[in-house]
């Protein structure tokens, strides 16, 4: 199923385009991700816990000042009783080097059709601080401690 297949329920359509902008997000979209966002959006991910459509724009301008040419693509969505949901690739390049994060972002609708909440779902351990090269010796070392044998 495609993110246009979305577009059969209101709630779905809110998520369909909720995807289509991140995939197109860049400085200059912006604005259209958070038209369609409601005015006290929440935006949770392993770094941030906020609310505001004003404290969502400085994380998503951050982005781009921190790391170059950023892109989302979503692989994969569904819609559930009480959420909608995106699976998603993030890649930028940092480094001279290309790095990528896969996540689930939980996406609550408003009543009105706008993006009530936005709460993503990835590993930044394995996916983040692993890769560092001093802390990832010991968060590396945690992971093998604690997995199953």
């Amino acid at each position: 199923m495609r993110l246009e297949d979305l577009a059969r329920d209101a709630r779905g359509g809110a998520i369909r385009a909720w995807g289509e902008a991140w995939q197109r997000l860049a400085p200059e979209t912006i604005t259209d991700l958070l038209a369609l966002a409601a005015e006290d959006i929440r935006f949770r991910d392993p770094f941030h816990d906020l609310r505001g459509r004003d404290a969502f724009e400085r994380v998503l301008r951050h982005l781009f000042t921190s790391v170059a040419e950023p892109r989302f693509v979503v692989t994969d969505h569904a819609v559930g009783v009480a959420a909608g949901y995106l699976r998603w690739t993030f890649t930028w390049r940092r480094a001279g080097r290309t790095r990528s994060i896969e996540g689930v972002s939980e996406i609550a609708v408003a009543p009105d059709g706008r993006i009530a909440a936005h709460l993503d779902h990835w590993d930044s351990g394995m996916q983040v601080y692993a890769r560092l090269p001093l802390l990832g010796v010991a968060v590396r070392a945690v992971a093998r401690r604690v997995a199953a044998r």
